[in-house]
């Protein structure tokens, strides 16, 4: 069985909640799994393209837009998701270009190292730097899929991938799917899983302490204001409520994906009264926007209409860590599932 065999087996067992994930690694992939294999009565020709392929390392992966053959490991990678940056600096891998004022100072691999060329932020983006670049591989998503298109129109010899969360699939599945295969591309395929393993069990975590009858409200806190998440579509927690089955405190009609939250008042929240308070602090997650803005915990314990709310005076709020807003990697996610966890196992 190959790698991407056992990467796709891998989404199916950590969706089921299995954990029988380092099993799977100890598995080698067929020595030809990743070439054409040549039927039989193909001429000598055929077997010294596939040994060329072989010679050459490539991968068979399917992204976003279909199944596409990528080098393997790739040598000049271009990075513009920010939901990967994270694993890319964790697996030690450098690109030689990134969204690099996108990059969160968390991860210093990658936002302080100025050999590494930058292309700049989603809204005015560099890409004549990335042509400059020559890159083989280029990793988009989240906030660059909108410049896929022109992307790969100036760069067509360089492969581009998209493994952004599509709507309508399991969201823990697409990360896990993100994370597989990209642990193919870069032969990271031992780490991947057990970054899979982690995210797998932190899930289990949080539905084990989590009672149903806790209601749960999810909010961002942007220069002081505080934005209503919805779940479901909500910025970062939306996909929570359904992968946890966390109760919603509230629901509104025509909620969105905004950056900062849907506008619904205070007092709509605090009648609402929920037992769980999710927040996440935008400001802190930009290296622009957090100077002189107060931190999200304060503005929540200072709020007037929050003062009778069940989770505030039972300090049941869970603020997520102050990258999440330009991070949202599947490492990320797995800090905030294990942080809930132990809020909740704390309180029982």
């Amino acid at each position: 069985m190959s790698r991407h065999t056992i990467a796709k087996n891998l989404v199916t067992f950590a969706a089921a909640g299995s954990l029988l994930l380092a099993g799977c690694s100890n598995a080698e992939p067929a020595l030809d799994s990743n070439t054409p294999t040549s039927a039989a009565g193909d001429s000598a020709s055929d077997s010294a393209t596939d040994a060329a392929g072989a010679e050459a390392g490539t991968v068979t992966v399917t992204d976003n837009y279909g199944e596409k053959t990528v080098p393997s490991p790739p040598e000049r990678v271009v990075a513009l998701d920010n939901r990967t940056f994270e694993l890319l600096d964790e697996w030690g891998i450098k690109p030689v270009a990134a969204a690099r004022a996108l990059v969160p100072v968390t991860i210093p691999g990658i936002a302080d190292d100025d050999s590494i060329v930058d292309i700049g932020n989603h809204r005015e983006p560099n890409l004549e730097a990335i042509v400059a670049a020559d890159p083989d591989v280029i990793i988009s998503g989240q906030r660059f899929t909108s410049h896929d298109e022109d992307i790969m129109k100036l760069v067509p010899d360089a492969v581009l991938l998209e493994f952004e969360p599509r709507e309508g699939e399991d969201f823990d599945k697409e990360l896990i799917r993100q994370t597989l295969e990209l642990g193919e591309i870069f032969g990271k395929q031992k780490e991947a899983e057990k970054v899979v393993e982690d995210f797998t069990k932190a899930v289990q975590r949080v539905r084990g302490a989590y009672d149903p009858e806790q209601t749960v409200m999810a909010v961002i806190v942007s220069g002081g204001e505080i934005g209503y998440s919805a779940p479901g579509s909500g910025r970062t927690w939306g996909p929570l409520f359904d992968l946890v089955g966390f109760t919603p405190a509230l629901e509104i009609d025509g909620a969105s994906t905004d950056h900062q939250g849907d506008d619904i008042s205070v007092e709509a929240i605090a009648d609402s009264n929920p037992d769980i308070m999710l927040v996440l602090d935008r400001d802190a997650g930009t290296k622009t926007d957090a100077a002189g803005s107060p931190e999200a915990l304060s503005v929540i314990n200072d709020s007037a209409p929050l003062q009778n709310v069940t989770a505030v005076q039972k300090g049941n709020v869970y603020v997520a860590p102050k990258d999440t807003y330009t991070n949202e990697s599947i490492l990320t996610y797995t800090e905030i599932l294990n942080g809930i966890a132990d809020q909740l196992e704390a309180s029982k």
